[in-house]
């Protein structure tokens, strides 16, 4: 099989709550007539990400396009999970167009990008792109930031930057693995301020690799389909920290912590992410996401967090014979406090 022949794939990673579900609900529903299979890396034990981007692109991405694998960080699960994945999608008859891998917010993409050079795979698909989504209201506020002399300026702002963490770590292997930097929630920081943000990202991208500044993940498809990047056979630079100090040893995710609790509907709206804030706060949860019931309402809440803010939006009708309940995913370092988060989100539903 030659070359021209390869399904073209596109790798979106980036950190937690930076934009990558929304850019590739976008994405999808402006292929301009491009069928696009999907494969979901959920972090946790619900499939959050898929119930949103269920739909939105019709024929584009079918419900049977899109796969998710739940069973923990694809850069660990390249043989148990991605390979077979990619396998099965390879014999189907009706072949997609182009494959969009939306990765975990915890995921290295350098083991995936390696993964596309596996014999089972590499004659029949090739990296058409790697894409990393970066916060721009993050990064402004000195959150992730690759420098230690703009960690120690942030220090008074954010107590999580008083030392290097692996959060740092990994943000900074995100931005060198990728071909295509979309700097997302331009909307959000003063020109100024975006200015410094992408003056501060060039010092540690690798040669060639372009920025794309977004609002709510809203990029032209064209724009990110197509690179035709072959990246898998252009590894040198994209090493992740972990690789750098141990030879290319395979790494582990002993930093993380998720889990997953179900409530039952009962508190209001404004209650319920009022809880929620207090949570975050309190016990220092990186990332929270799900759906919520709310009494009255027909249809459910959306709810994604990341740090101390907090999106929520009614994103659809609650579907017949559905489960009218709250499902949240809590990702946080470890250890979690899981007890005492559970305890504080289940005290306003039985109050209620």
């Amino acid at each position: 099989m030659t070359a021209i022949a390869k399904i073209p794939t596109t790798v979106i990673t980036g950190f937690l709550g930076a934009g990558k579900t929304t850019l590739v609900r976008h994405l999808l529903a402006h292929a301009k007539g491009k069928r696009i299979a999907l494969i979901i890396n959920e972090f946790g034990d619900i499939g959050v990400d898929k119930d949103v981007l269920a739909g939105c692109g019709d024929e584009t991405c079918r419900e049977e396009d899109m796969i998710e694998l739940a069973n923990g960080c694809i850069c660990c699960t390249v043989a148990d999970d991605f390979i077979p994945t990619m396998k099965a999608l390879l014999a189907r008859p009706d072949r997609p167009d182009h494959i969009v891998i939306e990765t975990s917010g915890l995921a290295l993409p350098q083991p995936l990008i390696r993964a596309f050079n596996w014999p089972e795979i590499k004659t029949e698909v090739t990296i058409d792109g790697v894409v990393t989504v970066a916060d721009a209201a993050a990064l402004a506020e000195g959150r992730f930031a690759a420098n230690e002399a703009a960690v120690d300026a942030q220090r008074k702002l954010d107590e999580m930057l008083d030392h290097e963490t692996p959060l740092g770590e990994l943000f900074e292997d995100q931005m060198v693995a990728a071909d295509m930097i979309v700097l997302n929630k331009t909307d959000l920081v003063d020109a100024d301020a975006l200015e410094a943000v992408e003056a501060e990202l060039k010092r540690h991208m690798r040669k060639g690799t372009s920025i794309i500044r977004a609002a709510n993940g809203h990029v032209d498809a064209m724009a990110l389909l197509g690179l035709g990047m072959g990246s898998e056979d252009d590894l040198e630079g994209r090493e992740s920290h972990h690789e750098l100090e141990h030879d290319g040893e395979p790494h582990e995710h002993d930093d993380f912590d998720s889990f997953s609790v179900t409530l039952p509907s009962g508190p209001a709206r404004d209650q319920l992410l009022d809880t929620i804030a207090q949570a975050i706060a309190t016990h220092d949860i990186l990332r929270l996401k799900g759906f919520a019931a709310i009494p009255g309402a027909n249809a459910r809440l959306a709810i994604q967090a990341v740090g101390p803010r907090i999106n929520a939006y009614f994103d659809r009708a609650w579907k017949d014979g559905e489960a009218r309940e709250t499902r949240l995913v809590v990702i946080g370092e470890t250890p979690l406090a899981r007890q005492a988060i559970e305890a504080s989100l289940r005290s306003v539903a039985q109050a209620a």
